[in-house]
C-alpha cells in the first residue's frame, strides 16, 4: 500500500452548554490523501505525522498529502479535526496500523488541546467525550436536520479562547450542566423532542457573542421557525439549528435575521459512521 484516502465529516462541537465534551458528527467532509515518500509541507499535517511515528513507537518515514473537501476553515466546523485525523489514519495505515482507531483518536485529541470534535469526527454521531480519553457515542436518527448559516468571516480558536472568562457563577455552572445533561439524555434516548429549550449555554456563548454579534438573533429566529434549538458550532463562526422538519423554513429565517450578505446556509443530518480510511497500491 502507498496511497491512502481518509473522508472525514465535519463536526458541530460543544452544541450549547456541552463545552469541551459534546460533539456530533455532519455529512459534510475532507478527504486527506497520504502518499508514501516526499514531504508534506504543511507544517499541521507535518506535525500530525510527527506526533504519530513518536506514539506509535514506528521508525518515520517520508509522505505528503492534499485535502479536498467541503469543510470550511476557521467556522466552527471542526476542519483542524478533518486535517490532523486524515493524516494521522493515513500514516497509520501506511505504517501497518500500529495504533487502533481508539488509540489514533486520543493523538487527535492530544494535538486539539480537547476532544469534542475529534470524537465525532472519529467515530461518527453524537459523543460525550471527557478530558482523560472517556467516551460515549450515540447514533443520531436520520430524521434531524443540522441548519448551519456560514458567515464569510472566520473565527480563529485561540482568540474565542480568549473572550472566556476566569470564573463564572454558580448558577451559570448549575443551569449549563444541566442544560448539558439533558442534551445528552435526549440524544441517548433518542427522544429529540426533550431537546427544546435545552440549548442555553452560559459557560462560552455570551462571551463569544462579541465575535459573532447576529448569534442571539439568528438562534431566536431558527427556533422561532421551528427549530428545536440553536448554538455556536464549536468557537464559530458557524451558527447551528436542530430541526425534526421545516429545515427549510428554519434556514429562510435563520439568514434573514443574520444580515450577513456573505454568508452561506448548509443542511444536512448527521454522519453516524465517522471517518472512513481506503489504501490503495
Amino acid at each position: 500500500m502507498s496511497v491512502v484516502t481518509v473522508k472525514v465529516p465535519a463536526t458541530t462541537a460543544n452544541v450549547g452548554p456541552g463545552f469541551d465534551c459534546l460533539g456530533i458528527a455532519l455529512k459534510v467532509y475532507n478527504t486527506v490523501t497520504v502518499r508514501k515518500g516526499g514531504k508534506c509541507p504543511d507544517a499541521m499535517m507535518a506535525a500530525a505525522g510527527d506526533a504519530f511515528f513518536r506514539r506509535a513507537k514506528k521508525r518515520s518515514f517520508g509522505f505528503e498529502c492534499s485535502i479536498t473537501g467541503d469543510v470550511p476553515r476557521s467556522r466552527g466546523l471542526g476542519s483542524s479535526v478533518t486535517v490532523r485525523l486524515g493524516v494521522l489514519h493515513g500514516v497509520n495505515a501506511l505504517a501497518g496500523s500500529p495504533l487502533d482507531p481508539e488509540a489514533v483518536f486520543r493523538l487527535c485529541a492530544e494535538l486539539e488541546g480537547h476532544p469534542d470534535n475529534a470524537a465525532p469526527a472519529a467515530f461518527g454521531g453524537f459523543t460525550i467525550a471527557g478530558p482523560e480519553g472517556r467516551l460515549q457515542r450515540y447514533r443520531v436518527g436520520e430524521g434531524l436536520r443540522f441548519v448551519l448559516v456560514i458567515p464569510d468571516f472566520e473565527v480563529a480558536t485561540s482568540d474565542a479562547r480568549k473572550v472566556l472568562p476566569k470564573a463564572i457563577s454558580l448558577q451559570d455552572a448549575v443551569l449549563s450542566s444541566a442544560n448539558a445533561c439533558a442534551i445528552a439524555g435526549a440524544f441517548a434516548s433518542r427522544d429529540y423532542s426533550k431537546l427544546a429549550g435545552c440549548f442555553e449555554d452560559r459557560l462560552h456563548q455570551p462571551y463569544r457573542e462579541k465575535l459573532v454579534p447576529c448569534l442571539s438573533k439568528v438562534l431566536k429566529a431558527g427556533v422561532k421557525a421551528g427549530a428545536l434549538g440553536g448554538w455556536l458550532s464549536g468557537s464559530g463562526s458557524t451558527m447551528a439549528c436542530l430541526t425534526e422538519g421545516a429545515a427549510d423554513d428554519v434556514a429562510r429565517a435563520m439568514l434573514k435575521a443574520s444580515g450577513l450578505p456573505g454568508a452561506r446556509v448548509i443542511i444536512t443530518a448527521a454522519d453516524n459512521a465517522g471517518v472512513r480510511v481506503r489504501g490503495r497500491s
